[in-house]
């Protein structure tokens, strides 16, 4: 909901870095496994209690993630790229609910598990839209040039973000945060199913 606001605060700077990277030769593939190599860091963090190395770890894995495709835009984007960049999105998401799950499982655990379940619902949905939109030759740049179709939704990458720092600074409220967070891409989820319905109907 909120991404093409911030794609419009955040892209000309990754861009100029992008430029700049490119023109190093630097990976946009390396900074994608730098990327989630860090984020995995940052649940590595969550889990022992170190929470102000997780933020920065956080924070920087979310850079080096909007780094990679700046890079692979001022270079050469290849589908490898756009295949490693989604599944790699989806472990960083997958990891931090977990993270806090494993920290205090008796308060955490089962909010945890209701937030992981609306990231499953919610990922089969938006890449079930993206494979029967290719089947049929649609596209869509509604969220900037990517490698399959991206549909917009109530919760989408600049919310999870927000939400995920938010559990780090104040963690006794990861109950709440995920349950809240998870009814909101529930919602997601199921708009989406409804645009389908309509869209694919034959």
């Amino acid at each position: 909901m909120l991404d093409h606001l911030m794609r419009r605060l955040i892209d000309p700077p990754l861009d100029r870095a992008g430029r700049v990277l490119a023109k190093s030769r630097v990976s946009a593939d390396v900074l994608s496994v730098l990327g989630l190599l860090t984020g995995l860091a940052a649940a590595a963090a969550i889990t022992v209690h170190h929470d102000v190395p997780a933020l920065v770890l956080l924070v920087f894995s979310r850079v080096l993630d909007g780094l990679d495709g700046a890079t692979a835009r001022a270079s050469r984007r290849t589908d490898r790229g756009g295949f490693i960049d989604i599944v790699f999105d989806f472990a960083f998401y997958g990891a931090i609910p977990l993270a806090f799950a494993l920290r205090a499982p008796e308060a955490n655990a089962v909010s945890a598990v209701v937030l992981l379940f609306s990231f499953y619902l919610n990922g089969a949905t938006f890449l079930a839209f993206a494979a029967v939109a290719e089947k049929r030759g649609l596209a869509s740049e509604a969220r900037g040039a990517k490698s399959i179709y991206f549909t917009v939704g109530l919760a989408e990458g600049t919310e999870t973000i927000f939400v995920f720092l938010l559990m780090v600074v104040v963690p006794a409220w990861f109950p709440v945060l995920a349950y809240g967070f998870a009814s909101l891409t529930l919602a997601s989820a199921l708009a989406r199913v409804a645009i389908a319905w309509r869209a694919f109907s034959d």
